[in-house]
C-alpha cells in the first residue's frame, strides 16, 4: 500500500494502525504526536485500532511550548 507520511510518499507492505505506523516510522516522543489523518486530528485513544488504507494522507503533528517571553508596548 502507498500513503504519504508528512508529505513524503511510502510503501507498506500491509495496512498498519496509527500506533504501528508511529513505530515504523521511528517517530520520537510518539506520546507527544497528534496525529492528522485525511484531514482529520485523531483521538489517541484510536491509535491502536485506527487503520491506515492505502491513499492515506497522515501527518504527524508537535505542538511545541515554550520560547522567548515578549512584552507588548
Amino acid at each position: 500500500m502507498k500513503i504519504k507520511v508528512n508529505g513524503e510518499e511510502v510503501e507498506f507492505e500491509a495496512e498498519l494502525t496509527v500506533s504501528e505506523l508511529l513505530e515504523e516510522k521511528d517517530v520520537d516522543m510518539p506520546d507527544m504526536v497528534s496525529v492528522e489523518l485525511n484531514g482529520e486530528i485523531l483521538d489517541r485513544d484510536g491509535f491502536d485500532t485506527q487503520v491506515v488504507t492505502d491513499g492515506d494522507q497522515v501527518e504527524f503533528l508537535y505542538f511545541m511550548g515554550g520560547g522567548a517571553g515578549h512584552e507588548l508596548y
